[in-house]
């Protein structure tokens, strides 16, 4: 792929490189992903979405501000375990899982970042949430945006995790449909030797043998759809949806690729961006105190 290509599929989700997993081979997985659904301090429901989706949230605690989690591509809410249970005891805290994903419903077939964003949406009206912070990781970051426009009234800032490091790019469509194609060919092989590139060297083995089978384990037609849709997001339209927003973003990345803090600020005025450097895209599962440290000062900021 040509050079800008990859940058922007890096940006996305924080790779260095694309081409190599178009040749990698991954090897049988281990057991999936174990994500905590609801327990004994959460309580697990159900609301309908714009297009009449079942959406499944977690909702746990009290106070203000709520703060709302939003995984991203082919993950579920039980990439949050690790925030969920250390900040429900000073906030209300939600855990999406958007349409397609976890115990949410499926039958979308065009699986856009507005979409998705209604899916938030939806939840923040069946709970009557009017003081959200909304947390996004890598897909959830535009999805993020998405239902921040779509409930003005109700958001009160966004916090991207390893996304957002520059918000205004190009990339032509052919280099996305060579990605998707590779993908549509070879999804399980490509996905799990993908996931493995956003681990840094030195990573928890366990644990990137973990997410890669999980992610991998994916509903294909929701991936494919939803993964053409951010890269369409976050090479075109995103930079003119983020240029409507009424309020901040401040992004928690790893160091495996710089955010433009200049360029980003040419869009979203007030925009900061914090770095946990040696990680890799799943920082909050990495370096999980660090990571609840630096979101807990960033949503006091909002």
């Amino acid at each position: 792929m040509k050079r800008h290509a990859t940058a922007l599929i890096s940006s996305v989700l924080s790779l260095a490189a694309l081409v190599p997993i178009l040749a990698a081979v991954m090897a049988s997985p281990p057991a999936a992903f174990a994500g905590e659904a609801g327990t004994a301090e959460g309580v697990v429901r159900t609301t309908s979405s714009a297009d009449g989706i079942p959406i499944a949230y977690e909702i746990r605690g009290e106070g203000s501000p709520t703060i709302v989690f939003i995984h991203g591509w082919s993950c579920d809410r039980g990439y949050w375990r690790e925030q969920i249970g250390a900040f429900a005891p000073e906030h209300r805290v939600v855990a999406v899982d958007l349409a397609g994903h976890g115990a949410s419903g499926a039958g979308r077939q065009d699986c856009t970042m507005a979409a998705f964003g209604a899916d938030v949406a939806a939840v923040l009206a069946a709970e009557d949430i009017d003081d959200a912070i909304l947390v996004g990781h890598s897909m959830g970051g535009p999805v993020a945006v998405e239902a921040a426009l779509a409930a003005p009234d109700r958001v009160r800032g966004i916090v991207g995790v390893d996304n957002f490091q520059a918000f205004a790019q190009e990339v032509p469509q052919e280099q996305v449909d060579a990605f998707v194609g590779a993908l549509t060919a070879n999804f399980v092989p490509v996905v799990g030797s993908w996931v493995r590139m956003m681990f840094p060297a030195g990573a928890d083995s366990e644990l990137v043998a973990r997410v890669a089978a999980d992610m991998a384990a994916g509903d294909p037609q929701v991936g494919l759809s939803a993964i053409r849709h951010t890269l369409r997001w976050m090479g075109g339209g995103g930079a003119d949806r983020v240029r409507q927003l009424r309020v901040n973003i401040t992004t928690i990345s790893s160091d495996m690729q710089e955010t433009a803090v200049a360029a980003n600020r040419q869009l979203v005025p007030g925009f900061e961006a914090r770095i946990i450097p040696g990680t890799g895209h799943f920082l909050m599962l990495e370096r999980p105190e660090e990571f609840n440290r630096l979101l807990a000062a960033a949503v006091a900021e909002f």
